[in-house]
C-alpha cells in the first residue's frame, strides 16, 4: 500500500515523497517581485525529506490586470523572472522540486491594484460578495472588491497569451513546471460558473461553452511547456470568492474530460472550500468526487490525483490508499517548516498565528521552530 512518505512520479518530475505543500498567499512581494525573505521561506521547506516532495507556490499573477491583492508576485515581466531565480535556486539546492501557481484574479481585485485604477475585469459584470487583501501602513486590511467590467470576446486571446508568456517565465526562471489556478472563484472558474458567467457568446451559456476558456488556456500552456510540466487546481463545490453553480457535478465531469487527453502531471482537486469543512456543511454541495475521478480516468487521464482540504496524517494514507497519489498540506506548513518529519513522527505541530498570514516580515514567517533532529 503506498504511503505519504513513498516516492512518486508526477509527469517529468520524481518526488521523494508524496506530501504537497499547498499555494499560500502571503503578501511579502512588495513590487510583485519575489526576494530573498521568500527564498528563505521557500528554502526552508524544500528539503524532500524533512519538508515537502513539491512545493507550488503561492498564486503569482500572469499580468498587472491579473492582480488582485496587495504585494502578491508576477510573472510578466523579465524583473520578476529574474527575481524568482532566487527562490527555485534555494529551493533546488535542498534537493526539492517547486511549480509556479499561474494565476488571474478576474473580478476578486480592486481599483488599486489594477492598471491605472480599471475596474476588475470578468466574465460578466457581476461584482462578487468578497474581499481583497489591501495593505495599509504595512497592515493588512480586508476591502470589498471593486465593481468589474465585462470582458469583450476579442480580449480573451490576449489573455490567453497572457499564460502561456507566464508559463514560458516560470520554466526560464528555473520552475519545474506550473499549476493554472482554476479554482476558488479566480476568473478562470468564474468563466465555469453560471453564478459568474451571464455571457451569451461561445463563452457562456452551456457547460462547453463556459468551459471553453479553461480549454483555451489549458491548451495553450501545454502547447508551450508540455503536459508533464503542467498542472491545474480545481475546487467543485467551494463557495469561496463568491463563487457558485447550480450543477456542478456535469460542469466539472466535462472539465474532467477535457483534462484527460492533455497528458498532464496533476489535478489538483480542492474537497469542499479550502480551510473550511470536510463535509457538507455550511451550505456546501454534495460531490461525488470518486466519480469525476472515474471520468478523468476514463478520458485517458493519466496526471497525478492530489487532494487538498484538512488532512492529516491518518486521513492522508486512507486517501492514498483510496487511490490518490498526492495529498496537498496548506495552513501546517506555514507554522512547520519540517512538516515532513512531523508528520513521519507523530507532531509536534506549530500553531500557526493569524495575525501574521498576510504581510508583515520575517515573524510568522520564517521564524517557526524547526525539530531539533531536522
Amino acid at each position: 500500500m503506498t504511503s505519504l512518505f513513498d516516492p512518486g512520479q508526477v509527469g517529468a518530475m520524481h518526488l521523494a515523497s508524496r506530501i504537497v505543500m499547498a499555494p499560500l498567499t502571503r503578501n511579502r512581494a512588495p513590487g510583485a517581485l519575489a526576494n530573498a525573505r521568500m527564498a528563505t521561506y521557500y528554502r526552508q521547506r524544500a528539503n524532500p525529506v524533512t519538508g515537502a516532495g513539491l512545493i507550488i507556490t503561492e498564486a503569482t499573477a500572469i499580468s498587472h490586470q491579473g492582480q488582485g491583492y496587495a504585494d502578491v508576485p508576477g510573472i510578466w515581466s523579465d524583473a520578476q523572472v529574474a527575481s524568482w531565480k532566487q527562490v527555485t535556486d534555494a529551493v533546488h539546492a535542498e534537493g526539492g522540486k517547486i511549480v509556479m501557481q499561474l494565476w488571474h484574479v478576474g473580478r476578486v481585485s480592486h481599483t488599486s491594484l489594477q492598471p491605472g485604477g480599471a475596474a476588475p475585469v470578468a466574465p460578466s459584470a457581476i461584482t462578487a460578495k468578497t474581499k481583497t487583501v489591501l495593505l495599509v501602513d504595512g497592515q493588512a486590511q480586508f476591502m470589498d472588491t471593486s465593481a468589474p467590467r465585462a470582458l469583450d470576446t476579442a480580449e480573451l486571446p490576449g489573455i490567453v497569451e497572457d499564460y502561456r508568456r507566464a508559463a514560458a517565465n516560470a520554466i526560464a526562471a528555473g520552475f519545474d513546471g506550473v499549476e493554472v489556478h482554476a479554482a476558488n472563484g479566480y476568473l478562470i472558474d468564474q468563466f465555469l460558473r453560471t453564478g459568474s458567467n451571464q455571457r451569451n457568446d461561445a463563452y457562456g451559456g452551456s457547460i462547453e461553452n463556459r468551459a471553453r476558456f479553461l480549454n483555451d488556456v489549458m491548451s495553450a500552456v501545454v502547447a508551450e511547456i508540455g503536459g508533464d510540466r503542467t498542472g491545474i487546481r480545481i475546487s467543485p463545490v467551494t463557495p469561496a470568492n463568491d463563487a457558485s453553480d447550480d450543477q456542478p457535478q456535469p460542469l466539472f465531469e466535462h472539465v474532467a474530460r477535457l483534462l484527460g487527453p492533455m497528458g498532464l502531471a496533476y489535478v489538483h482537486v480542492i474537497e469542499g472550500s479550502t480551510g473550511g469543512p470536510r463535509d457538507h456543511q455550511q451550505g456546501e454541495q454534495a460531490f461525488d468526487y470518486a466519480a469525476l475521478r472515474q471520468v478523468y480516468t476514463t478520458a485517458k487521464g493519466q496526471g497525478a490525483w492530489m487532494l487538498n482540504n484538512g488532512y492529516d496524517l491518518p486521513l492522508a494514507e486512507q486517501a492514498l490508499a483510496q487511490g490518490a497519489d498526492l495529498v496537498a498540506f496548506g495552513r501546517p506548513f506555514m507554522a512547520n517548516p519540517d512538516l515532513g518529519a512531523r508528520l513521519r513522527q507523530g507532531g509536534p505541530f506549530n500553531t500557526p498565528d493569524r495575525k501574521t498570514f498576510y504581510g508583515g516580515d520575517e515573524a510568522g514567517y520564517t521564524d517557526y521552530p524547526r525539530l531539533p533532529q531536522s
